[in-house]
């Protein structure tokens, strides 16, 4: 249909375009409310498509909480492998290649995943029982800072 034959051709000179008498389709109650109002009841089918999020628990994390960094084994093994394999002498201790995760920014060692290398010396501030046990299975060490 062209634009010229079109109904609001006609209504726009007037007031109100067609809506009535004064005011009406023009505050918020037109829209359904201010902001997000309706988003539970009749904005409902705009709150699933665009919004889906908007409901339900979100979590809380106290200020109080210490984000720990976390290394496994078998990121262990890569960083040794790295370090022996760099330019500069392997920094070694005992006869064991020294791998300082605290000052790498690691917290914690845990015992998941394998150990490919062997005779290591880890430093690190806290770590499991589990990852100190394959440790020691493969000749290495665990010490504290």
């Amino acid at each position: 249909m062209p634009t010229r034959f079109r109904k609001i051709r006609k209504l726009r000179g007037s007031r109100t375009v067609g809506w009535g008498q004064i005011g009406q389709h023009r505050k918020h109650g037109a829209k359904g409310g201010r902001g997000r109002a309706g988003m539970h009841k009749h904005k409902w089918t705009y709150t699933i498509k665009y919004d889906p999020e908007h409901f339900g628990e979100k979590g809380f994390f106290p200020p109080t909480r210490k984000e720990v960094k976390v290394a496994t084994l078998t990121e262990l093994s890569a960083i040794a492998e790295r370090l022996s394999r760099d330019k500069g002498a392997p920094r070694t201790e005992d006869g064991k290649l020294l791998v300082d995760l605290k000052g790498m920014g690691y917290d914690k060692l845990i015992g998941s995943g394998i150990v490919s290398v062997r005779d290591l010396k880890v430093v690190v501030e806290r770590w499991t029982e589990s990852a100190a046990r394959k440790l020691s299975g493969a000749g290495s060490v665990v010490s504290g800072v």
